[in-house]
């Protein structure tokens, strides 16, 4: 994936999340239910099918965090470029992770190929100092089979784990 298609993909990763940081606190219960409607994964492996789904989970699990969060996409397996974004990202992850992420922001990583994002987050979390990551909130969407895996390896950096189930 190049520079551009990567900064277009953050970007409309950051809509929704800023347009729900700009909404005034008059809700309606009707917005309310519409808000928690259950959410359903992609079934295609479209970016941006997959760019929306992430952003509306993340915005359901942002908490009491009230900075940007920090959202880590691995395209599908069978998109062009995939090789090298894989390898982009997983250097970007593990960079990030080592220099560490301050208490009170979410760290949120999702992917149609949940495997082989979870096999990232393992691997940079190898280099993570134990308690780290105390007051980080992490949040995975992927497979209940990756969920384990994922929690036994950030557990000692001291985030706050979450699992989303993409289905």
């Amino acid at each position: 994936m190049n520079t551009t298609t990567r900064l277009m993909l953050i970007a409309l990763l950051s809509l929704p999340l800023m347009a729900a940081c700009d909404k005034a606190p008059t809700e309606t219960t009707e917005d309310a239910a519409v808000a928690l409607a259950p959410l359903s994964a992609p079934t295609t492996n479209d970016d941006n099918e997959w760019g929306t789904y992430l952003s509306a989970v993340v915005t359901r699990n942002m908490g009491d965090v009230t900075s940007s969060p920090y959202l880590y996409y691995l395209p599908s397996s069978d998109s062009e470029g995939f090789e090298g974004a894989h390898e982009r990202l997983r250097e970007e992850i593990e960079n990030a992770m080592q220099r560490g992420i301050v208490e009170g922001n979410l760290v949120a990583f999702g992917s149609p190929e949940s495997a082989m994002m979870a096999d990232i987050i393992v691997g940079a979390f190898e280099k993570v100092g134990p308690g780290s990551m105390k007051g980080v909130r992490l949040l995975f969407i992927g497979a209940p089979a990756d969920s384990e895996r994922v929690e036994q390896a950030v557990t000692p950096a001291g985030v706050d784990y979450v699992f989303v189930e993409a289905k």
